[in-house]
């Protein structure tokens, strides 16, 4: 019989996905994840993942199918991984996405590691995402309810790290996983999806970081585009590409952030057509295949979350860079944020935007 480690959150997702892997025959262990203590992030324990209700949850649910149940403290992984790169991110100009780095350093590392410790075959985690073997490779495909689909997130795979994943939801709609929850009776059927950064709930990440950190971020010029200074801005962490509100600045017309310079703490303002360009550069590429294309390839490509994706060209530098260019101007393509790169519902790899044209 196969062994798998169910990743559990004490969502009704993985909870679900726990249950189906059982029913599939798979020797089931579940697992929650202690990624960090809500006093060390000075949040109140009420207001964020983590928490001891989530816990429960879990381990009701593992209870009632019947599996071994456990909690693993990667709190230390998790903050050098995610956390700490994260204001890094911010420090430095550009905007991040923690999500990416837990899946990816956390989530289908550090539990992979521990899954291989316990002798467990597969990991197993409530993303909405499919994987399909193909021939002698494994493809990561986008989920069927493209209302939930999570493939953005989970470019960072490998071909190794495909072979041992299951994804149980790939193939149902979010309204199928309430139902088959209510019907088996978990507790957290009904529980609400997480929103936003599980660590910066109230979405201030400029106060998280300055808790985290104890600096301050020195005030600097606002400046346009010829270099023109146009005000002060309160810190470049207050920034990201493609804001418009709360810039603290009058000009008489609509001014959105361009550009975040480090190196002399100036922040661009544009009007709204200055914010789309065409090309721009991705680092720490992963290509899923695990095979560099020879030349230039036409897929589709999406540079944020929840953005669709559009037609454009890349061109692989080397073995973990690319130079991808649209076929129409896109807006506010950011430094920190991913690109990723698909042939249809399937994913070809992604990277982290590193420069902008």
């Amino acid at each position: 019989m196969k062994k798998a480690l169910i990743a559990m959150s004490g969502g009704v997702d993985s909870s679900l996905a726990a249950k189906l892997t059982k029913d599939m025959g798979y020797e089931c262990i579940g697992c929650t994840m202690k990624l960090y203590s809500n006093e060390d992030i000075s949040i109140s324990r009420e207001k964020t993942c983590c928490t001891l209700d989530d816990v429960e949850d879990a381990r009701s649910v593992a209870r009632k199918i019947g599996i071994p149940y456990y909690v693993f403290n990667l709190s230390s992984d998790f903050k050098e991984k995610v956390i700490d790169r994260f204001i890094a991110s911010y420090e430095n100009g550009a905007t991040p996405n923690p999500c990416i780095d837990c899946n990816r350093y956390i989530k289908f590392e550090r539990l992979y590691e521990r899954a291989k410790t316990l002798g467990c075959d597969y990991i197993v985690t409530g993303h909405y995402a499919r994987i399909e073997k193909q021939g002698d490779k494994f493809l990561l495909k986008k989920a069927v309810d493209d209302t939930k689909d999570q493939s953005y997130v989970l470019y960072s795979l490998t071909q190794e790290q495909l072979s041992h994943t299951l994804f149980p939801l790939g193939d149902k709609r979010k309204e199928n996983v309430r139902l088959l929850a209510e019907e088996s009776g978990f507790i957290n059927a009904d529980k609400p999806d997480s929103q936003d950064i599980c660590f910066v709930p109230d979405g201030d990440y400029a106060a998280f970081i300055k808790k985290q950190t104890g600096h301050d971020y020195p005030a600097g010029n606002f400046i346009d585009s010829a270099g023109n200074i146009l005000g002060k801005h309160k810190g470049i962490i207050n920034y990201t590409i493609g804001q418009r509100k709360g810039l603290g600045i009058a000009l008489g017309k609509p001014a959105f952030v361009k550009a975040i310079n480090k190196a002399d703490n100036t922040v661009t303002l544009c009007d709204n057509d200055g914010l789309f360009t065409s090309e721009f550069t991705a680092d720490n590429f992963n290509w899923i295949s695990g095979e560099i294309p020879p030349a230039p390839i036409k897929c589709n490509v999406k540079v944020r979350y929840r953005q669709t994706e559009q037609p454009a060209t890349v061109e692989p530098i080397n073995e973990t860079t690319v130079k991808i260019t649209f076929d129409k101007p896109q807006r506010a393509i950011s430094k920190g944020q991913s690109a990723v790169l698909y042939d249809g519902d399937t994913v070809l790899g992604g990277g982290t935007i590193c420069k902008t044209e």
